[in-house]
């Protein structure tokens, strides 16, 4: 488990207070294509996967139908991410994993031919519907979605979100230090940032869900390590993912308002509504403002 200092939680504070949010999910949506190594291209929704070859549906863009390329001769996957991702990884955290799987289940059908070729957009949503799987207690399914992604990234043998999966699916009888342990152990500098994100998330989550002291110097103890872990996941693994980022910020937010530390809270909350613009998160956290103006 890696700490955060002080000056580092400040400097992490001001650097989300003037962020800028370089991407916008409302732009017009461009098809989705797999572009070869020889540089053409051709839309997903024209080709399917028969083993380890792409066969081209209608005969289009210079491809005849009914012909086979190699899989590896994929490059890279070019177009815009599916709008619904962000959207449906904000209702992941706010503890709505059912409505989030509403959104994450048609975007893995309709990209799961990309799954193995670089820059694909299966892997982040399949990812996150792992993890609502996990947070459902459907171990069924998370068991195959895990293998799907494993499969699709067999240079890691076993993905690491397996394990932050199996984390998550602990039974609520389980000691909350065990489950807290469970999550922190996936929080280490040689795994993936998002799953390193994920796991810091929820283990604030479940630390926020403990009982507060009723001893005031255990509370403020309690206070501080809640909003450390929750400042973990956009000062150490910010590449984790916007939707992590601000999902983290409104949280650690909501502490430093308790602390009477208004204007780093402010900052904080100003940052998670930039970086979740469209999606349930936004609205949250500007609520969350309004309720210390």
């Amino acid at each position: 488990m890696m700490f955060l200092s002080s000056r580092t939680l400040r400097t992490c504070l001001l650097a989300g207070a003037v962020a800028i949010l370089p991407l916008s999910w409302t732009a017009a949506a461009e098809p989705v294509r797999i572009v070869f190594q020889n540089g053409r291209s051709v839309p997903i929704t024209n080709v399917t996967l028969q083993v380890d070859k792409l066969v081209i549906g209608e005969a289009l863009d210079g491809f005849t139908a009914g012909q086979a390329i190699p899989l590896v001769s994929a490059d890279h996957v070019f177009g815009e991410k599916p709008e619904t991702i962000n959207p449906a990884i904000a209702l992941l955290l706010t503890a709505k994993p059912a409505e989030a799987l509403k959104l994450l289940e048609p975007v893995l059908v309709a990209q799961r031919i990309t799954a193995k070729i670089p820059g694909n957009f299966w892997l982040e949503p399949a990812r996150a519907a792992l993890v609502a799987y996990a947070l459902t207690g459907n171990s069924a399914k998370c068991t195959e979605i895990g293998k799907e992604i494993s499969d699709a990234t067999p240079s890691q043998g076993n993905d690491p979100f397996v394990a932050l999966g199996k984390a998550l699916l602990l039974p609520s009888t389980t000691p909350v230090a065990e489950r807290a342990v469970a999550l922190g152990d996936l929080t280490t500098d040689n795994l993936p940032a998002d799953v390193c994100a994920y796991a810091s998330f929820f283990r604030g989550q479940l630390l926020k869900g403990v009982k507060r002291s009723t001893i005031a110097d255990e509370a403020r103890k309690q206070d501080a390590e809640n909003l450390e872990v929750f400042l973990t996941v956009p000062c150490l693994f910010p590449s984790g993912g916007m939707i992590l980022n601000a999902a983290a910020e409104m949280n650690a937010a909501e502490f430093l308002t308790t602390q009477g530390r208004r204007e780093e809270a402010v900052a904080l909350f100003n940052s998670s509504i930039r970086e979740s613009a469209g999606t349930l998160l936004e609205a949250e956290a500007n609520k969350r403002l309004e309720s210390i103006k």
